[in-house]
Parts: C-alpha cells; structure tokens; sequence
C-alpha cells in the first residue's frame, strides 16, 4: 500500500462525494425546473468581485464575514461574495437597466462567509435562489412564499413551515423608542430570542411608556395562524404597523389562492433582516431539522446602492440545510448510480464498445468495466460503486446476461432487442 498523505479541509468547507453530490445535483436540478416553471430565467454572477462594490450590497453583518484579498494583478481588494442576492442586485442595476421590468432571475452558486468556529457553522454555503426585480405589492410578495412551498414540496419535503413577518411592522413599534443603540439591540435580542421574562425585566429598566412596554411584551406571543393578525392589531396601534399588517392581511389572501396556507406561520416578533429588508421576511423550516433551509423578503432599497432604484422581493435556499434534512428521502428520489456496468469476457473488445455506444445512444448511462477481472469481482465493483446492473457479454453466446445488483437477479437479453431499441431496465 502506498503512504497515505493526510489532508485536512480549512474548518467550515467540505468535499462532497458521489452520492451526497448526487443529491446536490438532483435538489438543484429540481428547484431549477420550479423557477423555470414561474418564468424565472438563470444568471451566472461571478465568482469574485472588487470589495468596494460589493460592499454596497450588503448589511453589516455580512460585510465583517466577507473573505477579502489582495489582487495581485490590480492592487486593489476583491472578495468572494458571502451572498449572491447583492450580486444580482448589481447585474440587474448595471448590466440589465436598459431592459424592461420585471426581472425575474434566478441562480444556484456558492458562496463564502467567515463564521466562528466554536459553534460549528458551514462558511461554504451552496445557494440556489430567485430575484424579483421591478414589482412591489403583496401579490408579488405571496409569489415568493407560493413558489418556496412549491419547491419544497418537488424535492420531497411533506412536513414544513413557512414562517412569516414583517419588519415594518417592527419598525413601527422600535423607531421611535427613546433609546441608546446599545438599549435598542439589547431589547431586539430579547425579542428575537422570544425571550418574554427576560424582555419584560430588561423593559422596567427603561425610560418606556406603558404603551410601548405593551406593544413590546406582545412581540414574542404574536406567532400563529392568521388569527394573529386581529390579536396583533389590538396590541399595536401605531399607524405603520397597522399598514404593516394590511400588507400581511393581502398577501395571505392571493396566498390562499395558491392553496399554500395550510404551511404558512405568522412570527410578527421575528426580527431577522431588520437593518436590511424593507417589507415580507420568511424562512422555510422542515419537521425535525432546526435550521432554516430558505429565507427570504423585500428588500426594495438595494438595487438603488447601486445607481437603479427598483422594488424587489426573492428568496434562497441554503442547499446544504436542505440536503442534511431531506437525506432518507433523497435516497430514494436521487439515484447516484449509473444504469450498467458492461462486462465482457474473451479477446476481442469491439462487440462490447459497439454495445456501449448502442446502449447510450438509446439514453442509458454505461460504463465499460476495462479492467481485466472476473465476472465475480465485476459484479463486486458494480454493486459498490451504486450500478444498477451488470450487462455480461460472452462472445460464445446469442444472450446477454442483465444481473440487479441490489439483489443478484439475472435475466436474458437478446442483441435484437437492444438493437431495436427495445430494451427496457
């Protein structure tokens, strides 16, 4: 045996071999075919950008997990984008503008981010996602939240949320709050932690209203069903979260036309993305998997960072999330193997590459088994390497021999069948 030299991926990457990549490639594949479905056509942003411009795009927390690096060729900083949203945003404001709205586009790519490496987090994430650009309103909003469920539902996912706020229902009620920055995110934490006794100790110590302290101490129960619109507009009071709620109020209605309420959650007290939406956020979580496998929301403020005002909504997938969490059943809907493995015995090679070339050119994936070994030990490396079949080949004879690899069952095939295109596995 030769030395084996130990590697070791920088923490937070990972390889993927060929059946989790299978899977990879079945979820894309799949998500791809919804987005074309709704009209959505693919963008292919590049793998580097110049920091500068980049950073127009994203909010402060992205812009510290961003890996940036001296280019050598122009001495100026370029990145790897921690987010393909802004990098669409910027092809549609510079390279789109002169075509008429909406956009819609989509993409599946990955991204970098630096994430601390005690609490275990991926800083290799693979995103695939769509962008609605040049439509405001809720019927496009309740778009992106119909197509999350669509999409979940192709690759398999039965038991799932979608969970959905609203930020200007938040910025009505913390805007105006008389506090100090450090006061105000103490306070979005505890709100975002639905941390009701902590929020409700931390507000007596603040130069608060009884009002304010109300509306407050609602944030962390307003999660439910659309019965939470009526409990929230007797909470708060304050005109735009009550335009906030109006907004909400529409978009579940179109919703409700798509047939997709059933897996729809309120979470008014959801506070992710409030520095940097502008309307609807949602995230898509599946029964017994922690994470979120897609966010998204209306983000209308961005593509102007980049000289082109225009409303925008979208959403991504986290693809990696959605692997780990659909794993058993991905087992069954992405087959990782290839259809045949042909092996053949005697001298003469040409019969079996004939054979190959007939077999792929009728749509089935074949491999020709060209090293030199037994029958037995091809079907050894058949069954391990996730074929389905091994097609044996004997010169001496008019049949071919179809074994299953999964449970060793043979039966006879004959040259006229394939030849005829008949041949069926």
């Amino acid at each position: 045996m030769p030395n084996t030299i130990e590697t070791r991926l920088p923490t937070g990457v990972k390889d993927f071999l060929p059946v989790k990549a299978a899977k990879l490639d079945y979820l894309q594949n799949t998500l791809r075919g919804i987005y074309k479905s709704w009209g959505f056509r693919p963008v292919v942003p590049a793998v580097l950008e110049d920091l500068a411009v980049l950073e127009l795009g994203l909010g402060t927390d992205l812009r510290e997990r961003t890996f940036r690096f001296d280019d050598r060729q122009t001495g100026r900083l370029v990145a790897f984008p921690p987010d393909i949203t802004p990098q669409v945003a910027r092809i549609a404001a510079t390279r789109m503008r002169e075509m008429p709205l909406p956009f819609r586009l989509c993409y599946n790519g990955r991204v970098l981010r630096h994430a601390e490496q005690r609490l275990g987090k991926d800083r290799q994430i693979f995103q695939s996602g769509v962008e609605l650009i040049g439509l405001s309103g809720p019927e496009a909003d309740a778009e992106m939240i119909a197509m999350a469920v669509k999409c979940l539902q192709a690759v398999g996912a039965t038991e799932f949320t979608i969970d959905i706020g609203q930020v200007e229902f938040l910025r009505g009620i913390l805007d105006d709050l008389p506090l100090e920055p450090v006061q105000s995110r103490a306070v979005r934490t505890a709100i975002a932690a639905k941390d009701s006794s902590g929020l409700q100790q931390l507000l007596k110590k603040l130069p608060l209203t009884g009002q304010q302290r109300t509306e407050l101490l609602a944030l962390p129960r307003l999660y439910g069903g659309r019965e939470i619109l009526s409990q929230a507009r007797q909470a708060v009071t304050n005109p735009a979260s009550q335009r906030a709620l109006d907004n909400l109020e529409k978009i579940i209605e179109v919703l409700a036309v798509y047939g997709v309420e059933e897996h729809i959650t309120l979470d008014l007290g959801e506070i992710r993305g409030f520095d940097y939406h502008s309307g609807l956020i949602f995230q898509g979580f599946l029964s017994g998997f922690g994470r979120a496998v897609c966010s998204g929301g209306r983000y209308d403020g961005l593509t102007a960072r980049y000289g082109y005002p225009a409303p925008a909504t979208g959403f991504a997938f986290n693809l990696y999330n959605l692997l780990f969490a659909l794993d058993r059943i991905l087992d069954v809907r992405a087959e990782e193997g290839t259809d045949i493995l042909l092996f053949s015995s005697g001298r003469d090679k040409a019969p079996a590459q004939r054979l190959a070339a007939a077999l792929r050119d009728q749509g089935h994936s074949v491999a020709r088994d060209i090293i030199e070994r037994d029958q037995a030990a091809s079907f050894d490396y058949a069954r391990r390497m996730h074929y389905r079949y091994l097609l044996v080949l004997n010169a001496s004879k008019e049949e071919l021999n179809l074994i299953r690899t999964s449970d060793g069952k043979e039966t006879s095939v004959t040259h006229a069948a394939i030849e005829s295109g008949q041949f069926q596995i």
